[in-house]
């Protein structure tokens, strides 16, 4: 495996794939890397000759209240693991290199409507500050497909837009959600739990999955359906910042005639924020 930190390597590196006729497949991370990260390299490696991954703790997505200065950092151990999976190009650029000015004065990516909403409206800064990377990375390894996971959707629907919207000649897959056995999507700040808070997280998703099961009987209104799931994730000990069931397509709230659609949440276990969704489909009437 290759490492490059520098964009002009990067490109002469990528420039060689091009001129042999290989396709690129980009995984971009923070690090930290776990099998829901591997599962994507995995999934890249299927359709692509060349699998490229970026590590860059992102700090436009941190507010100064969040938690960027004890993000977790494990480089030995992604390199590690990234060689176990057959990765062609590691690309970890230093922060100076992808702000080529003082934060507050870096153009940045807006997507409306998608990061206004649900993570929006507790994080108003977040959404902006992943597109503003994500299409700094775009234009640097110029793939032919990147991958993201779906466990973050809502960051999912907002790559998928902006790729839509300014035109980038690339493909986005989205893949699904890693769990552990106990049902607890793979997450980086999974770290910061306890043993005894693993088991208790683990709870979030059980509850996703009693919500879409009450919405297929339809025998409630979505907004009863909704308060149901919270009164039952107070129960186990989570403080709320959302629950809600959405339409799968563009996250808007669902009319009683749409059949696919998501149930996403955000709670806080401690000082740990989780998210995770479940995807489910109503019979057709």
């Amino acid at each position: 495996m290759k490492i490059v930190e520098q964009v002009q390597e990067l490109r002469s590196t990528l420039s060689e794939y091009r001129q042999a006729g290989l396709s690129v497949g980009f995984v971009p991370t923070m690090g930290n890397l776990h099998a829901g990260h591997l599962a994507l390299v995995d999934a890249a490696h299927e359709k692509c000759d060349k699998v490229v991954v970026s590590i860059f703790v992102n700090p436009m997505q941190f507010a100064a209240d969040e938690d960027f200065d004890t993000y977790p950092i494990t480089p030995a151990e992604d390199e590690k693991a990234l060689i176990e999976h057959n990765t062609a190009l590691l690309y970890r650029p230093q922060r100076q290199d992808i702000f080529l000015s003082d934060l507050s004065k870096q153009t940045r990516v807006e997507v409306p409507e998608l990061s206004e909403i649900l993570c929006g409206l507790s994080r108003p800064h977040f959404f902006s500050g992943v597109a503003t990377v994500v299409n700094t990375l775009f234009n640097r390894v110029q793939p032919d497909i990147a991958y993201f996971g779906k466990k973050d959707y809502q960051q999912f629907l907002v790559i998928r837009k902006m790729i839509k919207d300014l035109a980038m000649n690339l493909k986005v897959v989205g893949i699904e959600t890693v769990r552990l056995n106990n049902g607890l999507a793979m997450s980086s700040r999974n770290n910061y739990l306890s043993g005894q808070e693993i088991n208790q997280a683990a709870g979030l998703y059980r509850v996703l999955q009693h919500v879409a099961r009450i919405c297929q009987n339809n025998s409630h209104t979505y907004n009863e359906i909704e308060g149901l799931g919270i009164r039952e994730l107070k129960e186990i000990g989570f403080a709320i910042d959302y629950l809600s069931i959405r339409r799968q397509s563009d996250l808007r709230t669902p009319e009683r005639t749409d059949q696919n659609l998501i149930v996403l949440a955000a709670v806080w276990l401690g000082k740990t924020r989780l998210i995770d969704n479940l995807e489910f489909s109503l019979a057709s009437s």
